[in-house]
């Protein structure tokens, strides 16, 4: 009987306790407050896709490498075309014998030949450049995301922070709270954080 009445008082604690530790659906908590009654988990996620379309540096970066595409292919385009006209008319040359010598156009398929040669390795170095601008903008861009990050939980409050995009879900699903990309978006658009979070380093 004794161990029935210990049993009951043991079961009644633990309801009683559990009851104490679970939340309310309808209750809100504050996300950063420690002493919260029903704590999330301490992990927390940034939306890269979110942070590439509202952060200063990248959208600016990536218009400046739009426009410097728009240049390289005007200019490639251009070169090309001229170099059609003379393919072109070189052709026409060679059909209607208006070559005043064999030799001679030997020289002008030469000279055409090297100037395809030419434009090709033109085109292979511009898009080389900016690859390796896209490439210096990428890495720029994780640098400081790293250092905002750190910085923003110097404190520890988070014991992992993921990341997700459309390209690469790591996070699937998420209740509202956890996605902090738009803390993470405004230090990175305010220049003398990004400054002072530097000369920390």
């Amino acid at each position: 009987m004794r161990k029935v009445l210990l049993l009951a008082v043991v079961v009644a604690s633990v309801m009683v306790s559990c009851q104490k530790s679970e939340c309310s659906k309808e209750q809100k908590t504050d996300f950063y407050s420690y002493d919260s009654i029903c704590k999330k988990l301490p992990i927390a996620y940034v939306n890269l896709d979110t942070i590439l379309l509202n952060c200063e540096y990248a959208v600016e970066a990536n218009e400046k490498l739009i426009k410097k595409q728009e240049d390289a292919r005007l200019n490639i385009n251009t070169k090309a075309k001229k170099l059609q006209e003379e393919m072109e008319e070189f052709q026409r040359k060679l059909e209607n014998n208006a070559f005043l010598s064999r030799e001679r156009a030997e020289q002008e398929a030469a000279r055409i030949q090297k100037k395809e040669l030419e434009l090709q390795q033109l085109d292979q170095k511009l898009t080389q450049e900016l690859l390796k601008e896209q490439q210096d903008v990428n890495q720029k861009l994780h640098e400081d995301l790293i250092d905002v990050i750190k910085y923003f939980n110097k404190d520890n409050r988070f014991h992992m922070i993921l990341s997700t995009s459309a390209m690469q879900e790591q996070v699937v699903y998420a209740i509202d709270g956890y996605d902090i990309s738009s803390e993470i978006i405004e230090m990175l658009n305010n220049q003398e954080l990004m400054k002072e979070i530097k000369e920390k380093e």
